[in-house]
C-alpha cells in the first residue's frame, strides 16, 4: 500500500502558507452571520460561493508573491453530527457538505499547478474549542469522527486535518480513524496561556501520548488558535516531541480563550509583531514548515509571516 503520508508536499522542507481566520474575517470584517461559528452553509447558495472563493484569492496571491506552496482547508470545521445537529443538518446533509467542500477546493487548485495548492479536508471537535465539555475516549472519538474522516477520505482531499483539539485521547481518535481510511492526518493542538492544553495536559505529553497510541502515524502535528506569547515557553524543552510540529496558525490577540470568547469586538493585534514571534518559534521548532494565521488573523498577517519566514 502507498503511504499517501510521503506525499505530501508540504513535507518537503518548503514553506506552505495556509489562510488566516476565516470565520473571524467573514464575522467580524464582511459582516457574515455564522450560526455557531459554521462556515460551510456558504457553500448552499451563489452568494456563500463567491464570498468564500473571493476571501480566498487573496491567500492565492499572498502565496504566488513569495512563489510558495498553499494548503487550503475546506470549511468543515463544524460538518460533524453534533454541530451539524444544530443546523439542522442530517447524516446525509453533512457527507454531502463535505464532499462539496472538498470539490469546491479542488476546483480552485487545479488553476495553480506551480508550488502546488494542498487541499485538506478540516476536521473539528465534537465539543467547544476552548474547553472540553466532554471527554471521550479513543475508541469512542474514532467512532465519533469515522463518518466525516471516511467521507473525506473519498474525494480529492490529500489530507485531513483535525484542529482546535482540546484534549489527546480524541486526537488518537481520529488518527485511527484517518488510518483506517487510508488517509494522512494531521493533528492541531489548541493551549491555554500557560501552554498547556484545555484539559490541563502539557503540550508535550499530548504529543507524545498520540504518536504513542497510533505508532506515530500521524503525518505531523500543528499549534493553532493560541498566541505564540502562550506557548513558546515550552517550546524550550527539548526533545523528538518538537520535531513532530510543522505547523502553526496562531491567533492574533494575545487574549485568552475566556476573553475572546466575552468579546464582542474583534483584537487583530499587531500583524509585523505576531510574524516576529513566528520567527522566533522557528528556532525552537526546525520543522515548521506549514505557517498561517487563527481567530483574528487576515490577509495582513499571513503576509507578514510569509515575508518574516521567507525572506
Amino acid at each position: 500500500m502507498v503511504d499517501r503520508r510521503a506525499q505530501l508536499p508540504q513535507l518537503s522542507g518548503e514553506t506552505f502558507l495556509t489562510d488566516g481566520g476565516m470565520e473571524t474575517t467573514l464575522i467580524f470584517h464582511d459582516g457574515i452571520d455564522l450560526p455557531h461559528f459554521a462556515s460551510f452553509p456558504l457553500l448552499e447558495n451563489e452568494h456563500g460561493i463567491d464570498t468564500l472563493r473571493a476571501y480566498l484569492a487573496g491567500y492565492i496571491e499572498i502565496a504566488d508573491s513569495f512563489g510558495v506552496g498553499l494548503i487550503l482547508d475546506t470549511v468543515t470545521w463544524r460538518a460533524n453530527a453534533d454541530w451539524g445537529a444544530r443546523l439542522g443538518y442530517s447524516a446525509d446533509d453533512l457527507a454531502s457538505v463535505n464532499r462539496r467542500a472538498v470539490e469546491f477546493l479542488a476546483e480552485i487548485s487545479k488553476a495553480r499547478a506551480r508550488p502546488p495548492i494542498v487541499v485538506s479536508g478540516c476536521v473539528g471537535p465534537r465539543g467547544d474549542a476552548y474547553s472540553p465539555d466532554s471527554i471521550m475516549t479513543a475508541e469512542e472519538a474514532e467512532a465519533y469522527h469515522r463518518p466525516q474522516i471516511e467521507t473525506l477520505a473519498d474525494t480529492a482531499a490529500d489530507l485531513v486535518t483535525a484542529y482546535t483539539l482540546t484534549y489527546a485521547s480524541e486526537a488518537v481518535g481520529i488518527v485511527r480513524a484517518a488510518g483506517s481510511a487510508s488517509i494522512p492526518a494531521v493533528i492541531s493542538f489548541t493551549v491555554e496561556t500557560d501552554g498547556k492544553l484545555p484539559d490541563g495536559q502539557p503540550l508535550r505529553a499530548a504529543i507524545e501520548e498520540v504518536d504513542a497510541k497510533t505508532e506515530g502515524s500521524a503525518a505531523y502535528f500543528m499549534i493553532n488558535c493560541a498566541h505564540p506569547t502562550h506557548f513558546e515557553h515550552v517550546l524550550n524543552e527539548p526533545g523528538e516531541w518538537r520535531d513532530r510540529i510543522r505547523g502553526l496558525r496562531a491567533n492574533a490577540s494575545v487574549k485568552s480563550h475566556a476573553e475572546l470568547d466575552e468579546s464582542e469586538e474583534l483584537d487583530a493585534g499587531d500583524p509585523l509583531d505576531l510574524a516576529a514571534r513566528y520567527r522566533t518559534v522557528q528556532t525552537h521548532l526546525e520543522n515548521l514548515t506549514v505557517v498561517g494565521g487563527c481567530c483574528g488573523t487576515d490577509q495582513r498577517h499571513v503576509a507578514a509571516i510569509a515575508a518574516a519566514l521567507t525572506t
